[in-house]
């Protein structure tokens, strides 16, 4: 049946516009909607999703599309669709109000308000006649026992209010390796030293965790965090969450071996795992490192990469309506492709008749053996098992190209695109791949003078050729990081500049009288229910931490004291939350890394340092900031140049006499 269009039709959200044809009046979440639910007094239906989620679509296809369904929806609410990537902040105070009612939340995420927005009953996931039942109780109740309902709200929303309070910690706090080792003990009881990640399934790559071992395992020589964090990037790069023909990983595997993806491909994880992965080689020099790197890039070029040089949001994980179909193999469809190739490969790859998960005759390709164990075993050189391996993912690539793709979410959002920023910049001081350089400069250029004003301010979104939805706190603190990461690539203080004009609009627009923290929203912007903070480190690190580490770089390349004791009282605030859960606090703790160990602030000088500060790259110093450049009025640099090349290796407003040579220079770090 065909049905006329709603209000979404009008939306920019891909996923808007994915229900912009179901029968349910659906309105985006704004001023018309909510006046028409107080004025009508109408319960609210506020309904959150996104684009690439697996079970948003299930529950469109049994629910949504349905005359009957829409028929109970539309008569009783004023139904509202929001697409949780362009409005966190409307995802995050619901989301949280179903987990004060259920104890779990995911997406879709369904949350039923009086005509106020005050959360009244919700959920996820809700089989068709499950959710009508559901939708005619609360209909009910509203209209037959009204005070009931107001009763709940007030309690419910009294609990989002209060729930995550932040307040000042103990202000010139001192910390130890005994904090930092507080923090890892109980966390390493949860490591999974077979499988790599954690005891427990699905399995999340959470890049912020290992990149937090990664360094806690270097700066205090700890073999436990180091074998884990190499493990688990290892067993990632191996298994099925890992596209071996495309590049890029999934969002996370439903299994405990990496095995099984969920299929759909995150920006935000991408970028991040980019970053981590060449932190590891720069670490390591473990080559499988520096292919996944090099690979992911491709798919990010490749796949994801708009004509203005931003980064889309991400891939479906079905096509043609069935989960991983673009990615899957049956073993005859491989061998054609491979030709006389295949034999060799099907075990590298992994490829049998039966078929590896649970669709029959389907493969997903991933990989139980190094490359120098299965060319021995094959009787190769190790050159020439790659040189086919290589040969074979270029053919399955092309073939692959020819099926139906997944669905293409192809907003692109600040925070999402400074991940990825980050990550190429990242690799281009790795791995000195002028591609990435590029990548990120232009895409960084456009958010500066397209997706933000004259003040200050950061739009959220780009679609279409409009930016709309104004900026929040993730947005800066990611845009801000990934300045940062550009300045260390290149050296152009113009990074510096846009990023402390971004923290100074997050300091006036942003900051809480009563807590050290930021809230999520800008003080300007639309009112919601509650004002929130986001604090924990999930998925994507908070917004909070990466606003700390920001504060206290930017307050040592430009000297101001008021930015590092922001960002000292703001990990005093949490720290004595940190021990409790550590995969929770996983960016708080670089931040205590560099409280405890100290950050080296590395000024280089002279008429031509690139072959110094190349040199320095190849070395592993996690807790450092590197600046060098003429013409600069930075305080480190100021009366410090010079003709030859000059080292100046500083702490705590201090330098030593400059050095020549980078092996000097790690005398003075280490």
């Amino acid at each position: 049946m065909n049905f006329e269009a709603n209000n979404l039709i009008k939306a920019s959200s891909p996923y808007l516009l994915q229900h912009a044809y179901n029968p349910v009046n659906w309105f985006e979440w704004g001023e018309e909607a909510l006046t028409k639910a107080k004025t009508e007094n109408k319960l609210i239906l506020v309904s959150i999703g996104y684009s690439a989620c697996h079970w948003c679509h299930v529950m469109e296809r049994e629910s949504f599309e349905k005359q009957e369904v829409a028929e109970v929806m539309n008569r009783h609410f004023v139904c509202i669709k929001v697409d949780r990537e362009e409005r966190p902040d409307i995802d995050q105070i619901y989301m949280l109000a179903v987990q004060l009612m259920t104890g779990s939340g995911g997406w879709p995420l369904n949350c039923i308000c009086l005509p106020d927005q005050r959360p009244v009953y919700g959920g996820t996931y809700f089989k068709k006649d499950d959710w009508i039942n559901i939708l005619l109780n609360v209909a009910d109740l509203y209209a037959n026992e009204p005070g009931k309902a107001v009763e709940y709200a007030e309690r419910l929303t009294e609990g989002v209010r209060n729930a995550e309070q932040i307040v000042p910690g103990i202000k010139g706090a001192s910390y130890s390796e005994a904090d930092l080792k507080g923090i890892i003990d109980p966390w390493k009881r949860n490591f999974d030293m077979s499988e790599g990640g954690y005891n427990r399934s699905p399995k999340f790559p959470l890049p912020n965790n290992w990149q937090f071992m990664l360094r806690y395992s270097h700066l205090m020589e700890d073999d436990a965090t180091f074998v884990s964090t190499m493990l688990t990037l290892e067993k990632m790069a191996y298994g099925g969450i890992y596209d071996h023909v495309g590049g890029g990983f999934a969002r996370y595997s439903v299994d405990g071996q990496w095995h099984v993806p969920h299929f759909e491909k995150m920006l935000y994880d991408n970028g991040q795992l980019i970053s981590l992965y060449a932190e590891a080689y720069q670490y390591s020099k473990i080559p499988l490192f520096k292919e996944i790197v090099a690979e992911s890039i491709g798919w990010l070029d490749r796949e994801m990469t708009s004509e203005t040089g931003l980064f889309y949001a991400a891939l479906d994980a079905d096509s043609e309506g069935i989960e991983g179909k673009f990615y899957v193999w049956d073993k005859s469809e491989f061998d054609a492709v491979l030709g006389e190739d295949a034999a060799l490969l099907n075990d590298y790859f992994h490829v049998n008749e039966k078929g590896n998960w649970e669709e029959e005759h389907t493969n997903i390709l991933l990989r139980k053996f190094s490359e120098e164990d299965y060319a021995a075993v094959k009787g190769l050189t190790v050159i020439d098992l790659e040189q086919k391996i290589r040969r074979a993912k270029k053919a399955l690539l092309e073939a692959r190209s020819k099926r139906v793709r997944p669905g293409l979410d192809d907003k692109c959002l600040t925070a999402w695109n400074g991940l990825a920023i980050r990550g190429l910049a990242d690799s281009y001081r790795v791995f000195k791949d002028e591609r990435y350089y590029f990548m990120a400069k232009k895409a960084a250029l456009f958010i500066l003078k397209e997706m933000k004003t004259d003040e200050g301010m950061l739009y959220r979104n780009y679609k279409d050729g409009k930016v709309s939805i104004v900026g929040f706190l993730d947005d800066y603190a990611c845009m801000i990081d990934s300045l940062l990461a550009l300045y260390a690539a290149d050296f152009d203080q113009q990074w510096l500049d846009a990023a402390e004009e971004l923290a100074g609009y997050v300091l006036s627009n942003f900051s809480d009288q009563l807590s050290p923290m930021f809230f999520y929203t800008a003080a300007k912007e639309e009112a919601l229910i509650a004002r929130k903070y986001e604090v924990m480190d999930n998925v994507i690190p908070a917004s909070n931490s990466m606003m700390a580490q920001n504060l206290h770089a930017l307050g040592l390349f430009f000297d101001k004291q008021e930015y590092l004791d922001k960002a000292a009282d703001m990990l005093a605030a949490v720290h004595p939350q940190m021990a409790r859960y550590g995969s929770g606090y996983s960016n708080w703790g670089t931040q205590l890394l560099n409280e405890v160990f100290g950050i080296n602030e590395i000024a280089v000088t002279g008429e031509d340092p690139s072959e110094i500060l190349n040199a320095l790259e190849l070395q592993y110093i996690p807790n450092k900031i590197t600046l060098s450049g003429t013409n600069t009025l930075l305080p480190l640099l100021k009366d410090k140049q010079s003709i030859e090349t000059k080292i100046y290796i500083c702490r705590n407003k201090s330098c030593q006499l400059p050095v020549g040579t980078v092996e000097e220079a790690l005398k003075l770090i280490n």
